[in-house]
């Protein structure tokens, strides 16, 4: 027997959506199936991984953990919504670039959305800061030093004035573009 819908509101990335949804519904899984918003991916499914994780309420949460009923009301944002305007990299995104700090790409958004959430809350964070931020992330490709050097040249004074590029290539995926 199918369970009820319910209708939750949530405003992704500055846009409200209203959608009818079984109340069993992750945040992850509505987002990516509802929304057609694929940059946050689905790891481990336990919250252990941080691929899934967005900002809630300006928050980093791991996705996979919640429901989208809980979210109700409130404002996510996705790895999609990172950068300041569709077709332009955020100083963290264009840095994540520069630095090879991607590589398979799998972990990239939810390290994205950890260190957006670091520097909106530490302008410049200093290696301490920035490993305690994306510790809750697992990457199996980097290391782990390319994403601290990353954040380290996006953060850096001496690059305020620096603008973000367009993406081409790989980097169109870091951007925000579905990349499952």
């Amino acid at each position: 027997m199918p369970s009820s819908l319910v209708t939750v509101e949530i405003q992704v990335n500055g846009v409200s959506h209203a959608k009818a949804i079984e109340p069993r519904t992750t945040l992850v899984d509505f987002l990516r199936d509802h929304l057609l918003l694929t940059g946050t991916h689905v790891g481990c499914e336990h919250g252990v991984c941080g691929a899934c994780s967005v900002l809630l309420e300006g928050d980093p949460v791991r996705s996979c953990c919640m429901f989208a009923v809980q979210a109700d009301g409130m404002s996510i944002t996705t790895v999609e919504g990172l950068a300041p305007e569709r077709g332009s990299l955020s100083k963290i995104q264009d840095a994540f670039c520069e630095s090879h700090a991607l590589q398979c790409g799998y972990c990239t958004s939810g390290m994205l959305v950890a260190c957006h959430a670091l520097v909106a809350q530490t302008p410049q964070p200093d290696e301490t800061q920035i490993r305690d931020a994306i510790g809750g992330n697992l990457c199996r490709c980097t290391g782990y030093q390319q994403i601290v050097n990353a954040v380290k040249l996006a953060t850096s004074p001496t690059l305020e004035a620096r603008q973000p590029t367009q993406p081409q290539g790989r980097e169109a995926a870091v951007a925000g573009a579905s990349d499952d």
